[in-house]
């Protein structure tokens, strides 16, 4: 199955909207590429939607977290919206979800932008 991503700017953050599988292959090409690009623009501040995601393999958790470390680098973030059950199980088991932060809508992730939590 493909992979689908749409990105556009929402009050000075980046939204990616991510449809698929997130897999070995060309679709970590794809996400790994406009992720780069993105960076490379100066947008660092990502809002990840994960609501039309089917499916993520080992490559594909692991290109998400390039994406956040390479973004904290940037000094931005990434935070993660719309998970489906399985996506959200996924990143429990691995514990990704202690490293990740998790909204479940736009609204709530767009805010944790402007209200970071203190160390």
């Amino acid at each position: 199955m493909a992979i689908y991503i749409v990105d556009k700017m929402v009050d000075g953050l980046t939204l990616l909207d991510i449809r698929g599988q997130i897999t070995l292959g060309e679709e970590t090409g794809i996400l790994r590429e406009k992720t780069r690009a993105l960076l490379e623009a100066g947008h660092a501040r990502i809002i990840v939607d994960l609501g039309e995601v089917s499916y993520i393999d080992s490559a594909g958790l692991a290109t998400l977290v390039t994406l956040y470390t390479s973004a904290r680098k940037h000094g931005g973030d990434v935070k993660l919206i719309h998970l489906t059950h399985r996506v959200r199980g996924l990143l429990q088991i691995t514990r990704l979800s202690t490293v990740f932060e998790i909204f479940e809508n736009l609204q709530e992730a767009q805010q944790s932008f402007n209200n970071p939590a203190g160390p």
